[in-house]
Order: structure tokens, then sequence, then C-alpha cells
């Protein structure tokens, strides 16, 4: 897909989340329907979910995809990084990235997005991971942080 046409797919899923999103406030239940949309119209992503910061653990919450990683062995792999750093970190080839967790081997480049609560504090991560090298560019960024900002937003 070129960059036009992903645009505006993720134009029409951020006006579809904004609609969706209205029926709860409830972290959980907003995290379940974006990994559901997302997973299902956006092509390239293989798995795409959220780790939540509970108790100094990312413990894995709502998801779609592979079998999951439950718990992410702290200050480990691309989502403790993105906590830690405090930003969206994009990961072409994961095989280069040190200390990356392999909770499915066809996973072969990432994109993690903080998830920020109203107080601006990292809660959570969004998590999208695909089987094709270099699949997230800073469109996904943009418009993932987009997303991500409408959990608690």
């Amino acid at each position: 897909m070129n960059p036009m046409q992903k645009q505006k797919r993720y134009d029409r899923i951020i006006s579809q989340l904004r609609e969706l999103l209205e029926a709860t406030e409830d972290p959980v239940s907003r995290m379940a329907t974006v990994s559901s949309l997302l997973q299902n119209k956006m092509g390239h992503f293989f798995w795409i979910g959220f780790y939540r910061l509970v108790d100094d653990q990312l413990l894995v919450g709502p998801y779609q995809g592979t079998i999951a990683c439950q718990r992410l062995q702290k200050d480990t792999g691309v989502c403790w990084a993105c906590v830690n750093q405090n930003k969206p970190i994009i990961i072409g080839d994961v095989e280069k990235f040190p200390g990356h967790i392999a909770c499915d081997a066809r996973s072969k480049s990432e994109i993690v997005i903080p998830v920020r609560n109203t107080a601006g504090a990292v809660v959570a991560v969004l998590d999208a991971d695909s089987d094709k090298l270099d699949s997230y560019d800073d469109i996904d960024q943009v418009n993932l942080q987009a997303v991500a900002d409408m959990i608690y937003g």
C-alpha cells in the first residue's frame, strides 16, 4: 500500500474509533476494540495489541494474533525500551535489536507506541508486529500514537 493509501486508511480507522470508543471510558474495553479494528483493517499487522504496566511489570492486555508472551522480562525488548524512553520505537529488523523478545519467531519488524493516562504517565504500550521486514514508518507512528492517545483521552 502506498503512503497516501495508508494515510487514508488510518484516517478512516481513527474516524471509526472516535465513534466506537464513545461507548465506554474503560481503557481495557477500548484496547480490545482498538486491537480488533486494527487487526482487521491493516494487512501488514501480524500481531497487534497492548502490554499494560501493572506493578512495574508489562503484562499482556487485549490483542489480536498469535499467542503472546504473558509477561515481558523487565527492561528487555522493544516494549520496555518504549516505556523506559517514553517514546515510540520503530524496528525494521527485530533480529538487530539487542534483547528482542520473540514471542513468535515469525515476527520480523515491530512498532511500539506509549499509551499515557490523563496525567501523562506511560501505563501501557501499543505493540504491532509484522512478519515482513521494514513494515512500519512515520505514517504508522503518527497515526498509531493518535490511536493510543484515544485509550485514556
